[in-house]
């Protein structure tokens, strides 16, 4: 039980590139198909009422509850994104009890509206709960600078220095200026930093050029870390999913 495998993913609202096609029945097939003990996901989409009509097979519950379907019977969802329309935020799914968890606001205005969803978990057998952090973070350098800033903050107030931590997600820095903050900062590591010597290539889906999305963790051996490009995730989303098995130490 000190192993485990999780995985963050922008699902790009359940649609694939420039919202052609509603992908949230293979999204669900092949995240199921990971094995993921833990998933990060960001751009879920909480409701749409719009969708629900034009869309024929538009699921009836929330994504983050579709997607967790028999798989990872607890969740968290932190609505960020607020309109007409409904809503939409960050999810994790969790095989484990989530002990509880909180959406921390980061907005850098009010055009841009993004969240820290902060969930602690119960390990069998662990002696402390894992705390993980899902974010999505701002275009906008000048904005992300001041979110990074938030995150370290928030994680010194709230998760314990000896406690195991995982922060993953989509940071839109492919500037890779926010390393400097979570590795001294933060006192966190890249997992692709450590297995590939540089942080992974995921946008766009169908062929990676941008290094978008991270995974940071503290207290953990990273056993491997993988990009999962091409098929059938080049169809689902504008972001190539990224997975890794951790060891605790």
């Amino acid at each position: 039980m000190r192993t485990l495998h999780i995985a963050t993913y922008n699902i790009h609202k359940g649609f694939s590139h420039f919202n052609r096609r509603l992908m949230v029945h293979e999204l669900r097939e092949n995240l199921h198909g990971m094995g993921a003990d833990l998933i990060f996901l960001q751009e879920v989409q909480g409701s749409h009422e719009e969708h629900a009509i034009t869309h024929e097979n538009w699921p009836e519950e929330p994504q983050y509850e579709f997607l967790a379907e028999a798989i990872w019977p607890d969740y968290a969802y932190g609505k960020n994104a607020i309109y007409e329309e409904g809503h939409h935020g960050n999810a994790i799914l969790s095989r484990y009890p989530i002990l509880n968890w909180d959406n921390f606001d980061i907005s850098g205005h009010r055009f841009e509206s993004r969240g820290l969803l902060h969930c602690e978990i119960q390990m069998p057998l662990w002696d402390k709960p894992l705390h993980c952090i899902c974010t999505h973070m701002g275009l906008s350098s000048r904005v992300r600078r001041k979110q990074v800033a938030l995150l370290q903050k928030r994680i010194e107030e709230v998760v314990p220095p000896d406690a195991p931590l995982i922060v993953a997600g989509d940071f839109n820095d492919w500037s890779c200026r926010a390393e400097k903050i979570m590795v001294n900062g933060a006192r966190l590591h890249e997992v692709f930093e450590i297995t590939h010597g540089k942080v992974a290539r995921s946008f766009p889906s169908a062929f990676p050029l941008f290094r978008l999305d991270r995974i940071y963790v503290r207290g953990f051996n990273v056993r491997e870390a993988s990009v999962h490009q091409g098929l059938p995730w080049s169809r689902i989303s504008d972001h190539a999913p990224l997975s890794t098995t951790l060891v605790l130490k």
